[in-house]
């Protein structure tokens, strides 16, 4: 029987998890095994750069906190070596991040993930990892909707510079 001071560790473990978690704006869950440590040392960086908190944590913590969140399609996934990243602000980094690295690597596997609260597997993790970061959407949106305003620009410039010979 584990001694009362350890069972209290482990119970705020769980609620700081519950915590992170519940403040997620996405999260995404991966089976670490096998990768070298140049390779993780890659993978965290990217991931710190992209304001993403990366770290290994025991299934039984995961699984007690992520009930305690009333999430329970995570229990088929949460075995052998689990690595947890989760964001606060971006719901595509982590897929993204993770499955650009867990392509490159025959070992590294993604499990499962969640976005604002919807439980979504392997491939919908996959399908997410595809979709280009917000400042690459807004920098394309920017670009289609530039091209019609300079055409409307120059037709305006062009009736300006007619009537303005006409005078």
């Amino acid at each position: 029987m584990p001694s009362a001071s350890i069972l209290a560790s482990k119970a705020a473990r769980v609620q700081e998890l519950t915590e992170k978690l519940k403040g997620a704006a996405s999260f995404v869950l991966v089976d670490y095994k096998g990768i070298t440590v140049a390779d993780d040392t890659t993978l965290r960086r990217s991931l710190r750069e992209a304001n993403v908190e990366y770290f290994v944590e025991k299934n039984t913590m995961l699984k007690r906190a992520l009930h305690e969140l009333g999430m329970e399609d995570y229990d088929e996934v949460l075995n052998g070596t689990t690595a947890i990243a989760i964001s606060t602000d971006d719901q595509t980094a982590p897929a993204r991040i993770l499955g650009e690295f867990a392509e490159k690597s025959e070992t590294f596997k993604l499990k499962a993930g969640c976005v604002d609260g919807e439980y979504y597997d392997e491939a919908k993790v996959i399908a997410l990892s595809k979709i280009p970061s917000k400042d690459v959407l807004l920098a394309q949106l920017v670009g289609s909707l530039q091209g019609p305003i300079q055409k409307l620009a120059a037709l305006l410039q062009a009736i300006v510079d007619k009537n303005g010979e006409a005078a």
